[in-house]
């Protein structure tokens, strides 16, 4: 993903963005999850070391860079210039998009987590390819952060100038009033991690996005054409 436009427009077609911990079968689940329909992978793993933080992202990277679709390292720009992930994915307390953008260089890609109006609006001015926004539902994964609601998801999307994927709660009974709020790019943790079949999870949640996405997409043209 060399330039700025061909990596968003590359982020822009992604819909369904996996973010998992490292796991005994992270080769294997990461493989079942993108036959599933997954676009875009990220290791976020805030307990591991550095060494074997490494060891895992080499293996996830394998998967992602065999099947495909790119592999996002999360809060460590120096452990994903070290593996040559495709870049790295950032929180408002981690480093600064800046400082990740100087170490990985100009042709990665740089994603940072927006919770509120204010740091979406902030993110414009950030070198940052895409955003996330929420979590929309208190989740596991953010302790003790409160859910934003979909007033925030309905902000982002007539604000963001930059794709951007929802946060909390994605199933395949959410994301079709996500989708009627403007989410267009969905993150997935629970609905995947935790299933015994990933594939078959991820595949229920991409064909319950794509159907949403399609009455979305009707529902514009039916407002545009009124």
């Amino acid at each position: 993903m060399a330039d700025p436009a061909r990596r968003r427009a590359r982020l822009d077609g992604c819909r369904l963005y996996l973010c998992t911990p490292d796991r005994p079968d992270l080769e294997r689940f990461l493989a079942a999850a993108i036959r599933g329909g997954v676009d875009i992978v990220q290791l976020r793993e805030k307990e591991l070391e550095a060494r074997p933080l490494l060891a895992a992202a080499r293996r996830a990277l394998r998967v992602c860079r065999g099947l495909g679709v790119p592999f996002i390292l999360n809060d460590r720009p120096d452990l994903a210039l070290e593996v040559e992930a495709d870049g790295v994915h950032v929180g408002q307390d981690d480093a600064p998009p800046a400082l990740a953008r100087r170490i990985l260089g100009p042709s990665a890609v740089v994603g940072l987590s927006t919770h509120a109006p204010a740091e979406l609006d902030g993110a414009a001015g950030e070198p940052v390819d895409y955003h996330s926004a929420g979590p929309v539902e208190p989740t596991p994964t953010k302790a003790g952060r409160p859910g934003t609601g979909l007033s925030y998801v309905r902000y982002a999307a007539a604000h963001s100038t930059r794709p951007w994927f929802v946060t909390g709660g994605a199933s395949p009974e959410t994301v079709g009033a996500l989708a009627r709020a403007g989410a267009r790019r969905f993150v997935a943790v629970r609905w995947i991690c935790e299933a015994t079949d990933p594939e078959g999870a991820a595949r229920a949640l991409r064909a319950a996005i794509d159907d949403a996405l399609a009455q979305a997409a009707d529902g514009d043209e039916a407002n545009a054409t009124a």
